[in-house]
């Protein structure tokens, strides 16, 4: 999905030795979300001094420090993008905050003090913008968790209208045999604000939130399973996106084994992170730290980076000066995760599935408002 920055490509294998009994893999795997940085528009007189960005399961923080070059003040709307939730994908996603909007649990502070922000979600099919006509029709923008039954509970006629212009598919029925549903569209979402840089002054802003953490049973990089011919293209993929080595593979096999079977109950944690908007100020950062924390000392990492090095069993560290990211980040986690971790992140998580029905769907004709409930 996303990748990581320029220069040399590097890896960093940590190893895991505890074993326990088996799992089975089936479909038990959750996509992760990727979060990043702030956006404006480019900025010819704001400079970035410095990005510090620490990275774990539970909780990601990032401090940026600002400076205006300008000899005036200069005022910028700025924003925070959550993730993008394609609600026809056919993944299950894992979203960390119930709150349906900010669904990332996201905060921020400037100069230490807690900021407002403005929330904007928008729906959209293709390019086209439908978040109007959704909420004069009564239909939530993000029908996930309980408010997916919200599509059934919809007068027919809006039901029908949707489904027409394929903004909503049929998904099955309830126990009770009555008709269920699911969105087609896609949610963007935004965290706003105005931010007001004095002339050459530090400006220091924080940002604290749950990554969506995606998350898998097995691992298809057991040796059990990447001798599967047929998994070879999959085998590819997470060598790319993750700088996967031989290391990191004969240290996997130490630890779970050849066997088919997942005895040894290895776990993948994904974690993403956008960090190419860190291209829009006047320069490059000049000072960047990346800090990834894997929670225990017997599990491995891997991800794309140049210059790791090692800074506490569990805490891993890159570093680099006049830095420029044109690739975003992707974490693989590989170990063992206790059973309050495998099946909740963290209190309040969520594992929604989205099934995956645009293949079966006629293009959606011109999108008309529908009648109103």
């Amino acid at each position: 999905m996303r990748r990581f920055v320029p220069g040399s490509l590097a890896l960093l294998t940590l190893l895991l030795w505890a074993f326990a009994g088996p799992v089975s893999m089936a479909n038990d795997t959750s996509a992760e979300l990727s979060a990043g940085g702030l956006v404006f528009a480019r900025s010819a007189d704001v400079s970035l001094e410095s990005e510090t960005l620490k990275i774990s399961p539970k909780l990601v923080s990032v401090r940026y420090q600002f400076v205006n070059q300008a000899t005036q003040p200069v005022t910028l709307t700025v924003a925070f993008p959550l993730p993008d939730i394609d609600l026809s994908d056919g993944e299950i996603l894992a979203i960390p905050d119930a709150d349906q909007a900010n669904f990332l649990g996201f905060r921020t502070r400037v100069d230490g003090k807690p900021i407002n922000f403005t929330l904007r979600q928008n729906a959209f099919l293709g390019t086209k913008n439908i978040t109007a006509m959704l909420r004069d029709a009564g239909v939530p923008l993000l029908p996930i968790g309980p408010e997916q039954s919200r599509l059934s509970d919809l007068s027919e006629a809006v039901k029908d209208q949707l489904l027409q212009q394929g903004l909503l598919l049929k998904n099955g029925l309830d126990d009770q045999g009555r008709q269920l549903y699911v969105a087609a569209w896609t949610v963007k979402t935004a965290a706003v604000r105005r931010q007001v840089f004095p002339p050459s002054r530090v400006i220091k802003v924080d940002h604290r939130y749950h990554p969506s953490v995606g998350m898998s049973f097995d691992t298809v990089l057991r040796k059990g399973l990447r001798q599967d011919k047929a998994m070879a293209a999959e085998i590819a993929r997470y060598r790319k996106e993750y700088c996967i080595g031989d290391d990191f593979l004969t240290n996997l096999d130490r630890l779970a084994g050849a066997q088919e079977g997942n005895s040894a109950r290895i776990q993948e944690r994904r974690i993403g992170y956008i960090l190419k908007t860190g291209a829009n100020w006047a320069g490059p950062i000049k000072n960047f730290k990346l800090t990834i924390d894997k929670e225990q000392p017997d599990r491995l990492i891997s991800f794309c980076a140049g210059n790791i090095r090692l800074v506490s069993p569990t805490t891993v560290e890159f570093t680099a000066t006049d830095f420029t990211p044109d690739k975003d980040l992707k974490i693989l986690i590989v170990g063992r995760f206790d059973a309050a971790s495998s099946s909740e992140l963290r209190t309040g998580s969520t594992s929604v599935k989205i099934p995956d029905r645009r293949r079966t769907q006629s293009p959606p004709p011109a999108v008309v408002p529908p009648p109103r409930p």
